[in-house]
């Protein structure tokens, strides 16, 4: 049976729209933006665009490469939390499509997924309420 560990208050805030040009890794990439507009908090709301390769960890210890050139973002879920340091972190997520048909799924490698030719996306700013149920501790 769930368990509720953590409830957040907040609102909405601004949408950045972003590109990352060609050679770039997507995941530093989405926090370098994140880190210019001032987004401490935020979730991917929208994308298109391929990468030169892809790797991507399963969840299970294991990860699957998949070879381009020009590995298509079938499907990309995401957040961007900011770190104890101030920086931005992205956690990424989503499906990826070789040329080959070749297909995997999971968790963004930082530094394995260059950006093939441009990849644009729409992050949505989450403000924290400051309210005192978000003072408390998550449980673990």
């Amino acid at each position: 049976m769930g368990e509720l560990v953590h409830a957040e208050a907040g609102s909405v805030g601004r949408v950045v729209y972003g590109r990352v040009r060609p050679n770039e890794d997507l995941v530093t990439a989405i926090e370098t933006i994140c880190d210019e507009a001032g987004v401490l908090n935020g979730f991917i709301r929208g994308s298109l665009g391929s990468l030169t390769d892809a790797c991507v960890d399963c969840g299970d210890g294991s990860e699957t490469v998949v070879y381009g050139p020009a590995v298509e973002v079938v499907g990309l879920a995401g957040e961007v939390r900011t770190a104890a340091g101030g920086k931005p972190v992205a956690v990424l997520h989503g499906m990826i499509a070789g040329p080959d048909g070749r297909i995997g799924g999971g968790r963004f490698m930082r530094g394995k997924n260059l950006v093939c030719v441009t990849f644009e996306l729409a992050i949505e700013e989450w403000v924290v309420s400051e309210t005192p149920e978000n003072a408390a501790e998550p449980r673990p």
